[in-house]
């Protein structure tokens, strides 16, 4: 890392700290601090946090996270936007982090430090969420030729007994088929799920059904069982879908008609 990127202290003095912090605030860096801290929050509600070891988080962007050891989520945080004042008082170093326009401020004061960073953080990457089972329906949807040639999508989300299927539709064959799809490898569950909708579907005799599960892959006992009741498996992957997507935000509704 380039020199000046990165400034780390284990075990600052509060008065160290305080010109660090500053330091890196003001040069919209990314600035964590470890340490023993109360909170007090007041705004649109009001709350204490009685004093505790925990991980700080100040962002360039203006936004302040504060996590305990456990939980994923912060205990206490202010949005991008926020101004941060920071002073070393009897009490302790002082920062406050405070929202103009909502009248709400978060006063972290810290009493002992195990470790100051102030980071230069370069984050230009894509984030890309790949689709859920719902995205993955739309997908097939718009385009049901990823599913195979020539299906054509009848309905969504039939309730059955059982709960909901997912798509029914027709093949090239005119056959009636009951879709399944799962985002994540497919368990014995998925397939005791497809069963169920196929009791229900699957009650005239004289009627051929068909039986797809759709996931980027498949576990071998749950192929072993989709092999038993001769239901067949098509891999189509979230990723995929996410990309599809994205090409029907891009369609004109004029091409929907013909």
């Amino acid at each position: 890392m380039e020199e000046n990127r990165q400034q780390i202290i284990p075990n600052p003095s509060l008065g160290e700290a305080e010109t660090v912090v500053k330091s890196g605030i003001s040069r919209h860096r990314t600035v964590v601090i470890v340490g023993e801290c109360t909170v007090v929050y007041d705004g649109r509600a009001s709350s204490k946090l009685e004093s505790g070891e925990r991980l700080v988080i100040f962002k360039p962007d203006g936004s302040a996270l504060i996590h305990r050891p456990k939980h994923y989520s912060p205990v206490n945080w202010q949005p991008s936007g926020s101004i941060f004042n920071t002073k070393l008082l009897k009490e302790g170093l002082v920062v406050r982090v405070f929202r103009r326009k909502e009248n709400e401020s978060m006063v972290i004061t810290f009493t002992r430090l195990q470790m100051v960073a102030v980071l230069d953080l370069v984050d230009n990457g894509e984030f890309n969420l790949y689709a859920s089972e719902k995205d993955m329906q739309e997908a097939i949807l718009f385009k049901p030729d990823i599913l195979e040639t020539g299906f054509r999508p009848m309905t969504k989300e039939m309730a059955v007994d059982p709960g909901f299927i997912d798509i029914i539709g027709y093949d090239s064959d005119n056959t009636l088929t009951v879709v399944e799809i799962k985002r994540v490898k497919a368990p014995v569950d998925a397939v005791e799920q497809l069963r169920k909708y196929m009791d229900v579907i699957d009650m005239d005799a004289n009627r051929e059904v068909r039986a797809i599960l759709v996931a980027p892959e498949i576990s071998d006992n749950a192929k072993e069982l989709l092999d038993e009741y001769g239901y067949e498996f098509k891999t189509l992957s979230p990723k995929e879908c996410s990309e599809i997507l994205k090409q029907k935000k891009g369609t004109p509704l004029t091409a929907f008609f013909e």
